[in-house]
């Protein structure tokens, strides 16, 4: 069954050249060109990605991606100005897993929206960590402490209440329990996700999520029961 992107964005050349290339690779594409016809499609509609543009002419793509993460935790990638750092953060802060910066390669476009899809949908079978079964498989089952995930199901429980996060946070969770015990570094963290190359500012990136996963988690940046942020390197969840 083919994905379903939601694509938004006022720049007509734009959000039809990012249709073109969507269905090339065979996805369901809903385009608009404003956030209010957006909003309806996202309420009748099960989307699996979402792209959006930040600069609107009703609601801006902040607002469409707060109102996405308040039901659904589907990939959200933002289309950002070129060197706007601010709104790149702004994104993130608010629930988005990635941005690309106007101007783009569509060839780009589309290999993040695989990432995404990739990560949200199909998840490697064996985990550091992972309860075996009799035949040597992955049952997919994450444990470290009171934190449980489920690779395949995309759940995630702290005690018995469940946390919903983002396709993003679950991936970070998911790298701090496999290697729990051992630092994770925010450049190895950062490849592992985007699969693209570490560079100065992608730190904010990751410390974005990572102030998020806490938020989620009940945790503490000064007293951590779960992540701890090991200064200059990287992050570390005890065994």
């Amino acid at each position: 069954m083919s994905n379903k992107i939601l694509v938004v964005d006022d720049e007509m050349e734009i959000a039809d050249l990012i249709e073109v290339y969507l269905k090339n690779e065979n996805y369901i594409v809903y385009k608009f060109y404003n956030g209010q016809d957006a909003l309806k499609c996202m309420e009748e509609t099960s989307i699996d990605l979402a792209i959006l543009d930040i600069m609107l002419p009703d609601i801006d793509g902040f607002t469409l991606c707060k109102k996405i993460r308040e039901h659904h935790t589907y990939p959200i990638i933002m289309l950002t100005a070129k060197d706007a750092e601010i709104d790149k953060i702004t994104g993130l802060t608010l629930g988005a897993d990635d941005y690309i910066t106007k101007p783009f390669r569509p060839l780009e476009m589309i290999a993040r929206v695989k990432s995404q899809l990739r990560r949200c949908q199909k998840y490697n079978p064996v985990h550091v960590g992972n309860v075996e079964t009799s035949n040597g498989e992955s049952d997919d089952q994450l444990a470290c402490g009171l934190l449980t995930m489920n690779i395949k199901a995309h759940t995630c429980f702290l005690g018995e209440q469940p946390v919903v996060l983002t396709p993003t946070e679950f991936s970070i969770l998911r790298i701090l329990i496999e290697n729990a015990g051992n630092i994770v570094s925010s450049e190895e963290l950062f490849h592992q996700i985007w699969k693209d190359e570490y560079y100065s500012k992608a730190n904010n990136t990751i410390t974005v999520h990572v102030r998020h996963l806490r938020e989620k988690l009940g945790d503490s940046l000064d007293h951590p029961r779960f992540i701890k942020t090991i200064w200059g390197v990287g992050y570390k969840i005890e065994k």
